[in-house]
């Protein structure tokens, strides 16, 4: 539907009618000749105009949460808050399997936002109070698409030229208020944007980092792989979207005249211009399917008893491989997968796993090894996963730095084989950066990009 709102002051290039439907992404960009036709690549909601909808969506909870607080009868109407976390993730193949549509490229990128809370500061009052609190802010249903476009996730120019416009408008918002009518009052409400729920390969796209296989192995720290090997703990964040800015400034100009591989160093991986603003955190999901394939590995090492061994040969390795997915096929009803995902995750990452892994183990110190590295990460998980760790499992917090630690010190020792002088990026910032975010931000798995993930499908 469409509700009568405005802002104050008015968006910098925004229109200010309220009655704008579903538009061409590409509207207010020339035409050029390209492989596909410029109309059918986009469509997209003005931000605006999707977030009044979403905030008219959720009327009668805002309403119902101020009359829990006692403040529906109070003229309370400016001072609104209002959280919105942004998902974007490209999806793979999505070519017409039959029928004859434009030629568009096969694969597709979705951008979301989630309102995930609404807090009100009355007059002369020192804390904000939550009124709103997005009960399931995984649910594909609490997800609101805001831009549906045929661009490959890979192809940089176009992935910017087509989200600029909403960049744009997200920019405009932050310096502005938008007045609505809730609950039959006219109030004024301000936008806060984080962008939590990106994969970290679209992390490193829009925050200009180098790919996921740098040798600069995380996008929260400066650190290097190996430097991340050595130390696996201790790390605080110190990336950010203007310190990306900066060091892509430098890069450009190289003001020290230095030599290619001094200015890398000096800007610590950053070689695109960031266009647009992530907020420096861990994507819960990416990172159990990224710490599942590492232990996959693992599991395969194990059963060939790598730890003893120099370079086996590809053929033992494929024995190893079949073993381990017959043993999961036969005992879990677990079938091998070509890509992780996230179910397989979650079930690849069990003492039951584990422990029908250990069967193929021979020796019995690496049973108990392998038993005691599961044991912790799964002591370690349900902090980075739950929706509020704090309220669901505050003693795995108390313990998570703990915890890490040890993990850290199985790695560096038992398993020395697989992790000397290097890392995989989620095993790093599991290790290293979880307290870190959690004390900042309250949650981890509330910001994930699962919601965004789920509604793809």
């Amino acid at each position: 539907g469409y509700y009568p709102f405005e802002w104050q002051p008015a968006l910098r290039n925004v229109s200010e009618s309220c009655h704008v439907g579903i538009i061409n992404g590409l509207s207010g960009w020339a035409s050029s000749v390209d492989d596909s036709p410029a109309d059918t690549i986009t469509r997209r909601f003005r931000y605006d105009v999707a977030l009044v909808s979403a905030l008219k969506d959720l009327e009668e909870d805002i309403v119902e949460g101020l009359r829990q607080c006692g403040l529906e009868d109070s003229a309370c109407t400016s001072g609104f808050s209002v959280m919105i976390k942004e998902s974007c993730d490209g999806m793979g193949d999505v070519s017409e399997k039959h029928g004859g549509g434009p030629a568009v490229p096969e694969k597709a990128v979705r951008f979301s936002f989630t309102i995930m809370s609404v807090s009100v500061l009355g007059d002369g009052e020192e804390e904000a109070v939550t009124i709103f609190r997005e009960p399931k802010p995984n649910s594909e249903l609490s997800c609101k698409p805001l831009c549906l476009m045929f661009v490959d996730e890979s192809d940089h120019e176009t992935l910017t030229a087509v989200l600029g416009p909403l960049i744009a408008e997200r920019s405009a918002m932050k310096q502005s208020h938008l007045l609505l009518s809730i609950g039959g009052l006219t109030r004024s409400f301000s936008f806060h944007f984080r962008g939590t729920g990106y994969d970290e390969k679209m992390v490193r796209e829009m925050e200009g980092l180098e790919a996921s296989g740098s040798t600069y192995v995380c996008t929260l720290c400066d650190s290097t792989r190996a430097q991340a090997s050595e130390n696996m703990v201790l790390h605080s964040i110190t990336r950010s979207h203007d310190d990306n800015l900066e060091r892509y400034e430098i890069w450009r100009t190289n003001p020290f005249s230095e030599s290619i591989e001094e200015l890398r160093d000096r800007v610590k991986g950053v070689s695109a211009k960031p266009f647009m603003e992530t907020q420096p955190t861990m994507d819960a999901l990416h990172c159990d399917i990224g710490n599942a394939t590492e232990f996959y590995k693992i599991f395969q090492d194990e059963i060939g008893e790598v730890f003893q061994k120099a370079n086996p040969t590809r053929e033992e390795r494929r024995s190893w491989r079949a073993a381990l997915d017959k043993q999961l096929r036969k005992k879990m009803k677990l079938k091998p997968v070509m890509r992780m995902n996230g179910n397989y995750a979650r079930r690849l990452m069990s003492q039951e796993a584990a422990d029908l892994v250990c069967e193929l183990v021979p020796s019995e110190e690496r049973r108990e090894a392998l038993k005691e590295l599961m044991g912790l990460y799964l002591q370690m998980k349900p902090v980075w996963r739950a929706t509020c760790p704090a309220k669901e499992c505050p003693d795995q917090l108390c313990r998570y730095s703990f915890n890490s630690q040890r993990f850290a010190d199985l790695l560096s020792t038992k398993f020395k084989y697989r992790y000397n002088g290097k890392i995989t990026n989620y095993l790093h910032k599991t290790l290293a950066h979880v307290p870190e975010i959690i004390e900042r931000d309250g949650s981890i798995g509330a910001w994930a990009s699962e919601g965004n993930e789920s509604a793809n499908k």
